[in-house]
């Protein structure tokens, strides 16, 4: 089996599981295949742990859950050294904390306060943790998968919007459709009923080092490159495009989106079985890329316009080069 029909083949097992967030798990897969890190946002409900769960249950990857809550520390995340007595030939050893595993859950990341935020996003950035002067390499494997709840404000901790910007991607995750939600509703009491279906053998982690090396493979033409840098520019100076963008984005997006919008348009055009990218591989990301680079003025919120529409306007306006 190629590395692309195996990654195929754990879309398709998540899919399974996961029924009407079709577009959350190959985001999931995009990062995955981008060696980055993924913030879900989404109402109680929609299957954002399950989703992971799932990931992980299919992949060769040891899974870890963090429920963020407020009384939470940083060596919660990071684990800490741990003294052992006068006796022990070494007095401290070094506890890791659930950081250092392959997939590690986020839950609810706006309910613990800045300074565990920061010893999450230190580790998904340098890939390292430093604790008592000593530095602890994370596994070559690694993603962060947190979730937030847009709704409830009481009781949280906003991430802030340069430390949302060290996610690859910000997914938005909706309801299903009607017929969706029957199935799920089959779905789960046949598993409560004890069918939990066929056991199948977790894929290997090296299909996934595979997958990546063939992802930086994919050929981006100059023509494409000239469209992400169009897109970025059209962030930062909106008003030479458009007269309503200009008074809906107030900051745009840094250097880091370009890099995303690149990196992940060819992991989209190889998952579609391209070794090239087209503006439709660019396009079907942009948002995910930029959700959570873009901040809107006082205006556009006043107007009720989204990042997404905003996001969805430059878009019908920027041309392909």
């Amino acid at each position: 089996m190629t590395p692309h029909e195996a990654i195929l083949e754990l879309q398709r097992r998540m899919e399974t599981a996961i029924i009407g967030q079709q577009h959350v798990i190959q985001r999931l897969l995009l990062t995955l295949l981008c060696n980055g890190n993924c913030l879900l946002e989404g109402l109680p409900g929609l299957a954002k742990t399950r989703a992971v769960k799932s990931l992980a249950r299919h992949l060769e990857a040891e899974l870890k859950r963090v429920q963020f809550t407020p009384d939470l520390l940083p060596a919660d995340i990071t684990g800490s050294e741990i003294y052992l007595g006068e006796n022990a030939q070494d007095r401290f050893v070094f506890q890791p904390g659930p950081i250092f595993a392959n997939l590690v859950l986020a839950d609810e990341i706006n309910r613990a306060p800045a300074k565990v935020q920061s010893a999450l996003l230190e580790a998904m950035e340098e890939r390292q943790v430093t604790v008592s002067g000593k530095t602890h390499t994370l596994p070559e494997l690694f993603m962060v998968l947190a979730t937030q709840n847009p709704i409830e404000q009481e009781g949280t901790y906003p991430l802030p919007e340069a430390q949302k910007d060290r996610f690859l991607l910000h997914v938005a995750m909706g309801y299903p459709d009607d017929a969706s939600e029957q199935a799920i509703i089959r779905l789960v009491r046949a598993e409560k009923g004890g069918d939990a279906g066929e056991a199948l053998a977790p894929i290997s982690q090296h299909v996934i080092f595979d997958a990546r090396t063939e992802v930086h493979r994919v050929e981006v033409s100059d023509a494409m490159e000239k469209y992400i840098v169009a897109l970025i520019a059209t962030t930062r100076r909106p008003r030479e495009l458009s007269a309503d963008l200009g008074r809906w984005i107030q900051v745009g997006a840094s250097p880091r989106g370009s890099l995303a919008l690149d990196y992940v348009s060819r992991a989209h055009a190889w998952l579609h079985g391209r070794d090239y990218v087209t503006p439709d591989d660019v396009r079907a990301v942009v948002n995910d890329c930029l959700r959570h680079r873009l901040t809107l003025s006082y205006e556009a919120n006043a107007e009720g316009i989204s990042t997404d529409q905003a996001i969805n306007d430059m878009v019908k306006l920027v041309a392909v080069a």
